[in-house]
């Protein structure tokens, strides 16, 4: 019985060191739309039907800016990253956006 208890302290203490070496952040969205974004013409409401919600939103530079990004980091692997920033006008049209992506 003690080997069976040792065995079992093995596997969870490798799964947690497994799991403890991974991390996601944000969400997944479609990415295959960025190009149709026209600058001074593309809506908050246009934005928000390709990409559906904003995984952040904020403020930067007085500008209204939604943000889709998913994140995800491994001890061990590189890196899997993909974000779109968007920042409207006053009027709700897009002001700039910056596209990035790891793929």
């Amino acid at each position: 019985m003690k080997s069976v208890t040792s065995l079992s302290a093995v596997v969870v203490l490798a799964l947690t060191m497994v799991m403890a070496g991974c991390a996601t952040v944000g969400q997944d969205f479609a990415t295959h739309n960025v190009d149709q974004i026209e600058i001074g013409d593309t809506t908050r409401s246009d934005i928000q039907e390709m990409f559906g919600e904003p995984w952040r939103t904020g403020i930067e530079d007085g500008k209204r800016t939604w943000t889709y990004g998913k994140y995800r980091w491994s001890a061990f692997g590189e890196a899997e990253t993909t974000d779109l920033v968007v920042r409207f006008n006053e009027d709700g049209t897009v002001s700039s956006y910056v596209y990035n992506t790891t793929e």
